[in-house]
């Protein structure tokens, strides 16, 4: 399984940015993924994840995203999106997708993803 994430850039507060994971390898909608961020001098913080399709494609989102982010999947291909609207200074960092093969799916738990993607920057400036 390999993930290529895209899409990071920098934009002003309040801007939308929209961030794409491939995933290659895998069947359609057959693994739970999501989507990671790190900020400088910061550990991997959890943003939102959506679960495999015979599970219910279940989103799930931090607090902190809530509202702002969208993560959805893509009808016609293995990719995810993560759409992100009304961006502010503290959504800088670099933003990595992973998927889960495992069992049992746990959104927020970093450890439990198999496979990660090499991460896309985004910064967002006052």
């Amino acid at each position: 399984v390999q993930l290529q994430a895209s899409g990071g850039g920098v934009v002003q507060a309040g801007d939308s940015l929209r961030l794409s994971c491939a995933a290659a390898g895998v069947t359609y909608g057959s693994v739970d993924m999501g989507w990671f961020r790190q900020a400088p001098g910061s550990g991997r913080e959890f943003v939102a994840a959506i679960s495999r399709i015979r599970s219910g494609s279940n989103t799930y989102y931090a607090e902190s995203v809530k509202g702002r982010f969208t993560i959805f999947r893509d009808t016609e291909s293995t990719t995810i999106y993560l759409q992100m609207d009304s961006l502010k200074p503290e959504d800088t960092a670099v933003y990595y997708c992973a998927a889960d093969e495992g069992r049992k799916f746990i959104p927020s738990m970093s450890s439990g993803y198999d496979y990660w993607g090499q991460g896309t920057q985004v910064t967002v400036s006052s």
